[in-house]
């Protein structure tokens, strides 16, 4: 049986504070590099995600994906990353992984309700 995962996010360049989470999982978790987003204020399509670590001041890190129970819809796509969250740019930017590019932004995690939203 797959374990808990618990996510929590320290304030950061990349991410804000978000306390501990726990998500009880139906499954390992498993690498991710791309998901669909269909979010208010952005541009709907595929962006890169990769996880963001506190390491060097903020770099790079995997990005994991995980089904979890959600009580609204059985079960929701868990996305998470390093200890300072997650990191999202269009799958289209040749630029690298920065906090200071405003192509791109940080989240704590993302919960998707489609698997198909879930690229590799």
């Amino acid at each position: 049986m797959p374990e808990n995962i618990y996510v929590e996010v320290d304030e950061n360049d990349n991410s804000e504070y978000m306390p501990m989470q726990v998500f009880e999982a139906l499954a390992d978790p498993a690498p991710v590099s791309r998901v669909r987003l269909f979010e208010p204020g952005r541009q709907h399509g595929v962006y890169e995600v990769t996880g963001w670590s506190s390491e060097d001041g903020g770099s790079p890190c995997p990005a994991m994906y995980a089904p979890v129970s959600d009580s609204g819809q059985a079960e929701a796509h868990l996305v998470f990353g390093g200890d300072w969250g997650v990191r999202l740019r269009s799958e289209l930017s040749r630029a690298v992984w920065d906090t200071g590019n405003g192509d791109q932004w940080g989240e704590p995690f993302l919960v998707l309700t489609d698997r198909a939203d879930v690229l590799t």
